[in-house]
């Protein structure tokens, strides 16, 4: 049985060149699967045409707490939002976690789940969080389980191979927390996963030789996931914001026919999760 692959391009519907850049990587390159940002304005129009243009494109959902708006109102979850109804952003969630409402979590990953069942006609292939943020505190992991129970989906692995996967600095007590829980509550809800997930492809290290050596670690016969980023430049966004131009190096590196005989060298299947 061949080793098989997902190469997962995180953050669809953030905007139209992340878009456009994902179903580009897709149909010429190496990317399997997607997940949608269920709260992005033009979200409903990005999915219609991924399912027209790339139907093989695995769709998940990235449930997210941190990325723009809430899609219940602030009513109905006011622990999780701050300054003009937008959610908390990554520093500030990270210091008000321990006073977020589980419930009103629940609630709100609910609503963008089925937001996308309801845009697509279709459940979601898997689930992830925006900035990994499942991992912050064992009530949201524990949340993030159950609702992938109770929706019968596949995850991604909370846990990345040889590191937390984190993109905001956290206290190293909060570190040694994360290791001790997340196994646990594997553990216990043992749900549908890749056997590993490799995050170290993004930004200054998502190059060749790093796409590479992931390739080198991946088992005989066993199932993996690789994180990344594709998008097409945005001229209108400097090169500080949202690794505008190392993102475009990323589907350069995606897209290059090289990349797929690395793929065939080592008898690598590319599947999504669908196909777990």
């Amino acid at each position: 049985m061949a080793t098989r692959l997902i190469i997962n391009a995180d953050n669809y519907g953030i905007s139209p060149e992340m878009s456009r850049g994902i179903r580009y990587a897709h149909l010429n390159g190496i990317v399997t699967s997607t997940t949608c940002l269920m709260n992005e304005p033009n979200i409903c129009s990005d999915i219609e045409i991924a399912i027209k243009e790339t139907p093989c494109l695995g769709l998940g959902v990235q449930l997210t707490l941190t990325e723009s708006k809430p899609l219940l109102p602030e009513v109905k979850i006011p622990s999780l939002v701050g300054i003009e109804g937008n959610f908390l952003a990554n520093q500030e969630f990270i210091k008000q976690v321990d006073c977020l409402k589980i419930s009103e979590v629940k609630e709100e990953w609910r609503a963008q789940i089925e937001a996308f069942r309801s845009f697509a006609f279709k459940d979601p292939t898997h689930l992830n969080t925006h900035h990994h943020l499942a991992l912050i505190n064992p009530n949201i992991l524990k949340a993030f389980l159950e609702l992938a129970r109770e929706y019968k989906l596949p995850i991604r692995l909370p846990l990345a191979h040889g590191k937390l996967p984190f993109d905001f600095d956290l206290p190293d007590e909060l570190v040694e927390s994360i290791a001790e829980f997340a196994p646990n509550l594997l553990e216990k809800f043992q749900p549908r996963s890749p056997d590993a997930f490799f995050a170290s492809f993004k930004g200054e290290d998502a190059t060749r030789s790093e796409l590479i050596r992931i390739l080198m670690l991946l088992l005989p016969n066993g199932c993996f996931e690789i994180m990344c980023h594709p998008r097409f430049a945005d001229e209108n966004f400097s090169p500080q914001i949202n690794n505008n131009f190392q993102s475009q190096e990323e589907l350069e590196i995606l897209t290059d026919p090289e990349m797929r005989k690395e793929l065939n060298k080592r008898e690598i299947q590319l599947i999504n999760f669908s196909q777990l």
